[in-house]
């Protein structure tokens, strides 16, 4: 007689291997249970895991505990997506349970039944109905109540229509003046609008992308070519097959201008998926992917995981956006995991960019990727022009030269908008004491404290801590505390004082975090003169057609860095936020202001464009041996002593030579910041030019490292291809 069945389940725990239960009382296991959700007991406690085999019982295994419940009657992880999954941990070494977690939305990571699809609509109460006229005239409330008149608006209609609506209908809702009701689903209603005529490159990039079969492409357009065009021509082929097409976005402010741009063109339900969502809704669209209802998917890094039965392509905006890559927990790359996905699903892969990553630059060199160009800007738009403003020996306010106020008085007075770029957040970087040279540095980090407020706060932009300014120095009781350095907080304040008859706003993370709140910003700037200032956020992907000038602060803190990724980082950003300016017929101009305006990079950027700097990276990335030409992994290790975290990767480097000697060892090295939030933070480099030793070196040793007594004393993690050596 054969022995009976088990279940071999992965749980979330940070535990390399997977837990054989008896299947629950009156459930014999069979292979329709692979994929499914189940309910175990471990420990004290109980946890929701994956089926990932069924297999006769271990006589030497002792004995099982049951399952408490099998969750699904259908499996939720099948097909390519578990494969993929599956490929995932082994090329990250990362427990399979953590990452099955990883890839399921909050609720049904917790056990909750898989959501069906409802469409809601808001409608006026009685009692709206009458209050609606006593509503403040213009607020956000009544402009609502006024939209939803009888019968009520269906929500789809309002996120197209009424950007920002959620926050109006929780106030009336409150109120008794709303009410959110559920109705039978019904499809997108609207009409697909028609795109402008496309130019020749465009439409032979539209041409090279096949209908099937796996092709990794990339796209690369200079900032304004029409490179969302062509995604758009290349999605409506794909919905034309009766496919779903997966786009992703490197940042959450992108979601709601590509969603609306996409639902009008397209003419059909374009769903979204991102951290800024509700579990619930995160969970409704992750459903609707797996029963083959969401067409088109628009999300952040996290959209990757959604399962596609009916996949026809797969797009990755910005490709070589670092926010693609996940900083913790299980530390995957979307783009690279998106690449593995459409070879597993047999679709073509569009990366698109203006400034590639040097890895995919090299895989197209290599002939491994499909290479097109869009060369040129789309429709009347001219390439912006670029001056270069040396500031040596200038006197500055906030960081900003006399011409360059001036620059931005008279594009204002044309009637264009202005973004002034500054990469760091905050009033200022450092709080100096003038009399003795005191700073103020984070007690718990090896790092100065961000000036806030006007230099009434301070915080860590590292750990979190806030503290007040002092009133003195605490060093010598001097009265000459100074803040030092330029953020967007002193910025704002310089151009509102300067002019004060437009809008200033601010874009960073301090102003983004509600919900809406750049949609918002961007409405309040409107289509008249006005002044954005911001960081990074607004270098990606954001539509401006009014910004006639650019101006960039502070290009020197780039210029002078460590990482090898700093050159290729900073021409990214510079690129990408220089093509803001000038996208529509008003001419665009950019300002650099650079105390070194004859550094190589900046001479090689602006007399060859990104390309001439990439084959330059990439001949000095040869010559080193870093990515692409060698492949990295990462042991990180924290604790309250450092003593501690040089045992555990002395230990760690002992075992990983043990096994082969190939496998460069850099390390251990203290962190370029060694303390971070109390703990005293180290680090150990892996090398080699060749990919399987890499993996092969790790699959070995991870077992010893795990096992080793000083790994207990530890908080330590792996990152295989780390994007960022801090």
């Amino acid at each position: 007689m054969s022995a009976a069945l088990v279940l071999r389940i992965a749980l979330p725990v940070p535990l390399r291997q997977a837990f054989d239960y008896l299947p629950p009382d009156g459930h014999a296991a069979g292979p329709g249970d692979i994929g499914c959700r189940v309910r175990v007991p471990f420990g004290h406690r109980e946890l929701v895991g994956i089926v990932v085999a069924v297999a006769p019982a271990d006589p030497a295994a002792g004995a099982l505990r049951s399952a408490l419940q099998i969750l699904d009657a259908d499996p939720l992880l099948v097909g390519e997506l578990r494969r993929s999954l599956q490929w995932l941990a082994s090329y990250t070494h990362a427990p399979l349970g953590e990452v099955l977690a990883t890839a399921l939305p909050g609720p049904l990571r917790h056990g909750e039944a898989l959501p069906t699809r409802e469409a809601w609509r808001w409608r006026l109460t009685e009692a709206g109905v009458t209050a609606r006229d006593r509503l403040r005239a213009g607020s956000k409330p009544r402009l609502l109540a006024e939209a939803l008149g009888g019968d009520g608006v269906a929500e789809w209609q309002l996120d197209d229509l009424h950007p920002g609506w959620r926050t109006a209908a929780r106030s009336l809702a409150q109120r008794a003046f709303a009410e959110r009701i559920a109705e039978a689903p019904r499809g997108y209603a609207q009409p697909a609008q028609p795109g402008p005529a496309l130019n020749p490159e465009q439409e032979a990039a539209v041409a090279a992308i096949p209908a099937q079969g796996f092709a990794p492409i990339l796209l690369e357009g200079v900032t304004g070519s029409g490179k969302t065009e062509v995604y758009l021509q290349a999605i409506a082929a794909c919905l034309a097959r009766g496919r779903q097409a997966l786009v992703l976005v490197p940042e959450i402010g992108l979601t709601p201008q590509t969603l609306a741009r996409f639902r009008a063109r397209l003419g059909v339900e374009v769903y979204a998926l991102h951290s800024g969502l509700a579990d619930g809704e995160r969970a409704l669209t992750w459903a609707a992917c797996l029963r083959g209802e969401a067409r088109v998917v628009v999300g952040t890094r996290s959209a990757v995981f959604v399962p596609l039965p009916e996949a026809g392509l797969i797009v990755i905006d910005e490709e070589h956006d670092g926010s693609y890559k996940q900083l913790d927990g299980i530390r995957y790359h979307a783009r690279d995991f998106a690449l593995v996905r459409g070879k597993a699903l047999d679709i073509p892969v569009v990366l698109g960019s203006a400034t590639p990553s040097l890895e995919t630059l090299h895989n197209a060199q290599a002939g491994r990727y499909a290479h097109l160009r869009l060369t040129t800007r789309a429709g009347d738009a001219k390439a912006p022009n670029v001056r270069v403003i040396d500031v040596r020996k200038r006197p500055l306010a906030a960081g900003l030269s006399p011409e360059t106020l001036g620059a931005i008085a008279a594009q204002l007075q044309a009637g264009g908008q202005v973004l002034v770029f500054k990469n760091r957040r905050g009033y200022a970087p450092v709080l100096l004491c003038h009399d003795c040279g005191w700073t103020a540095h984070c007690h718990r980090c090896d790092a100065p404290m961000t000036v806030h407020a006007a230099g009434r706060r301070l915080q860590c932009h590292h750990c979190g801590h806030r503290q007040a300014a002092p009133p003195a120095c605490p060093d010598c009781g001097g009265l000459a505390l100074q803040p030092q350095g330029v953020g967007t907080e002193r910025l704002e304040e310089l151009l509102a004082d300067s002019f004060p008859q437009v809008p200033v706003l601010r874009i960073d993370r301090s102003t983004t975090a509600r919900k809406d709140a750049l949609e918002q910003a961007f409405a309040t700037l409107g289509d008249g003169p006005g002044i954005l200032v911001g960081t990074q956020i607004l270098a990606k992907g954001h539509d401006l057609p009014l910004l006639t000038l650019v101006v960039v602060v502070g290009v020197d803190e780039g210029l002078f860095s460590a990482d090898f990724r700093a050159g290729e980082k900073l021409a990214q950003l510079l690129i990408q936020v220089a093509g803001r300016a000038g996208r529509a017929a008003r001419p665009g101009q950019v300002w650099l202001q650079t105390h070194h305006p004859g550094h190589p990079l900046l001479e090689t950027l602006l007399s060859g464009g990104y390309r001439a700097l990439a084959d330059a990276e990439l001949l000095d990335r040869q010559a080193a041996g870093f990515p692409p030409f060698a492949h990295l992994a990462m042991f990180r290790a924290e604790a309250k002593q450092v003593e501690h975290v040089q045992a555990f990767l002395r230990a760690a480097r002992a075992a990983l030579a043990s096994f082969d000697a190939s496998v460069e060892l850099h390390g251990p090295m203290p962190a370029p910041m060694p303390r971070r939030a109390g703990f005293q933070r180290m680090q150990l480099l892996l090398s080699t030019a060749q990919r399987p030793r890499l993996h092969a070196a790790l699959q070995a040793a991870l077992p010893v490292i795990d096992a080793l007594p000083e790994a207990r004393r530890v908080r330590w993690s792996l990152d295989v291809d780390p994007t960022d050596l801090y």
